[in-house]
């Protein structure tokens, strides 16, 4: 998940700038820490999922996950094979299921999250909100291709509203920063609510209605009707739970995941 400068670089940049600014006699030592800390964000595991390591089907059910029966198994996503990689995702169904599509900054963020939540059957990480058909992650790295990273999600809506899906969205990133989500910025980092119908779109604009009094700052969220939602490569695909130890996993998502109430 890099652009420009790597993630772990910004970051680690930022603690150095921060302790140089702030205490110029702990410069010196600060860069020692800083370059410690980077040897061992640099060290943490490499994913095995981007050597096409196991598939998603043969993963550990995700720990909340309430599946319809019939629907889509026992295990915790469907296998990657299952989806049409060269063509976009469906938005509806016959089974009783419902989609929300979400963007707020790096999907492995949002996926991790929302497979989580009782009642959601799916998650699959992908890009939309573009023009270009069958974009590849390098493609929307560059921010220039009109995608968002973003999230499909199928629900049971008898377990799960698509309002309560939109109050963890809410609460795991920031909808008031344009075009990024700390220090991964870009378009394809913003934040936006891809409606599926009109229903979705009534509850959406209710929500961040509710939502603005509790910022300092305008809310930026783009509100717009979902349009073609393409999956990403297989190595993006439940990314946190495959490789928790993985240096991004550990400082961004897992603070992530523990204030939405999943994890230690």
């Amino acid at each position: 998940m890099e652009i420009g400068i790597p993630r772990k670089f910004g970051i680690l940049a930022n603690i150095y700038y921060y302790f140089s600014m702030e205490y110029s006699s702990l410069a010196l030592p600060a860069l020692f820490a800083v370059g410690a800390l980077f040897t061992f964000v640099s060290c943490a595991a490499k994913p095995a999922a981007q050597t096409v390591g196991s598939t998603p089907a043969e993963l550990l059910p995700a720990p909340s996950r309430s599946l319809l029966s019939g629907t889509l198994g026992s295990v915790a996503t469907p296998p990657f094979s299952s989806h049409d990689f060269s063509s976009p995702l469906p938005l509806s169904d016959k089974s009783g299921l419902e989609y929300a599509v979400l963007a707020g900054g790096c999907f492995w963020c949002l996926e991790a999250v929302f497979e989580n939540i009782p009642g959601v059957v799916d998650v699959v990480s992908g890009y939309t909100g573009g023009d270009a058909r069958r974009p590849s992650y390098e493609f929307v790295s560059t921010g220039e291709s009109g995608h968002a990273e973003a999230v499909r999600i199928a629900f049971d809506p008898s377990k799960v509203s698509y309002g309560n899906l939109l109050k963890y969205f809410w609460k795991i990133h920031d909808p008031t920063t344009k075009d990024r989500q700390g220090y991964d910025v870009g378009s394809q980092y913003r934040s936006a609510i891809f409606y599926v119908n009109e229903a979705q779109k009534k509850v959406a604009e209710s929500s961040m209605e509710e939502q603005r009094a509790l910022w300092p700052s305008p809310i930026v969220t783009e509100l717009a009707p979902a349009g073609d939602f393409w999956i990403a490569e297989e190595y993006h695909q439940d990314f946190f739970r495959r490789n928790p130890n993985y240096g991004y996993c550990s400082l961004v998502i897992a603070p992530k995941m523990k204030k939405a109430g999943f994890g230690k």
